[in-house]
């Protein structure tokens, strides 16, 4: 799943005219309770101008007036629409992509059917294709009515185990609109027991390091501290390790970066997301930013608990 930086390139050799860039339109659908006014919030925030549940049959009219190679849209389409189905949406969908002067991209957002149900008894919010059944048989045949849309999506994101600022950050980096050509890499820690994140691109499993969990002097600090820090570094394995990390990423980064993907996430996990994961990922984001990579760095499992170097974790 990838999103796209228009370029403008010109016409021929001998010409001096450039072709006009192309409007940037990004329709968000998904299931009900996933974050789609979270997403259009967030895109709105990124000087898109947002239109919410919007007809289908009101898009052509919606074009006409404005103007997305100035300002671009954010259109949530969802199954709370008077004529929506997902045959209507695609053809739509096939209609806008045809055109030369647009750049369109699909955004599908999932969650699980448990935490799905759990936002609609918490909200006491009424699922919209749950009328006259429960609110697992709704999010049931929402599934399987928006299945041919996940699919086609460009980017498909899952909100499960995801925070609104985790969301917002992750369409920031697909969709910002002064987006240069240039890869945005995102390298996160954590936890296999608590989890795999469902946005990574790219997963790197370190449990073979050293764990400083069993030393009890090291076993309240984080990958953040210098104790650790060496201790980990220390492992016979890890130089080779890592080199060959590095190795494998370099010619890796830039081939992404040509076919057109804007945004990728790196994952870095051990046991507890606290010692090992936390300080490979460091070193990580360390050696991207040193290749003037544009990087940001987060460690999930610390997020969470509030951890600090030097704290219990």
């Amino acid at each position: 799943m990838t999103a796209s930086t228009v370029t403008t390139q010109s016409q021929s050799p001998d010409s001096t005219a450039f072709s006009a860039p192309r409007g940037r339109i990004v329709l968000v659908t998904g299931m009900s309770g996933a974050g789609m006014s979270v997403a259009l919030k967030a895109l709105e925030d990124l000087g898109y101008e947002a239109v919410d549940n919007l007809r289908l049959s009101l898009v052509p009219a919606l074009l006409q007036q404005a103007d997305p190679r100035r300002r671009p849209l954010a259109l949530v389409i969802d199954s709370r629409t008077r004529d929506f189905s997902a045959r209507n949406f695609l053809d739509e969908l096939d209609d806008l992509q045809a055109r030369d002067d647009l750049d369109v991209k699909l955004v599908f957002l999932d969650c699980g059917d448990e935490v799905l149900q759990r936002r609609f008894t918490e909200t006491r919010r009424r699922h919209p294709l749950a009328v006259d059944r429960t609110v697992p048989d709704g999010i049931a045949r929402e599934r399987g009515l928006l299945f041919p849309l996940k699919e086609r999506a460009d980017v498909t994101i899952d909100t499960t185990q995801l925070s609104i600022h985790d969301l917002r950050r992750i369409l920031s980096g697909h969709f910002q609109r002064d987006a240069q050509a240039a890869l945005q890499v995102f390298v996160t820690s954590f936890s296999f027991r608590l989890g795999l994140p469902r946005e990574a691109d790219l997963v790197f499993d370190v449990r073979f390091l050293t764990n400083p969990h069993y030393d009890p002097a090291l076993r309240a600090l984080t990958g953040l501290d210098p104790a650790v820090a060496a201790r980990v570094e220390g492992d016979a394995d890890f130089p080779a390790f890592f080199r060959n990390l590095t190795e494998l990423l370099r010619p890796l980064l830039p081939r992404y970066n040509q076919e057109g993907k804007s945004y990728l996430t790196i994952a870095i996990g051990c046991t507890g997301g606290k010692h090992r994961s936390v300080f490979v990922a460091e070193r990580l984001a360390a050696w991207l930013a040193e290749l003037d990579i544009k990087v940001n760095l987060s460690h999930r499992e610390l997020n969470r608990l509030g951890a600090r170097p030097g704290g219990a974790g």
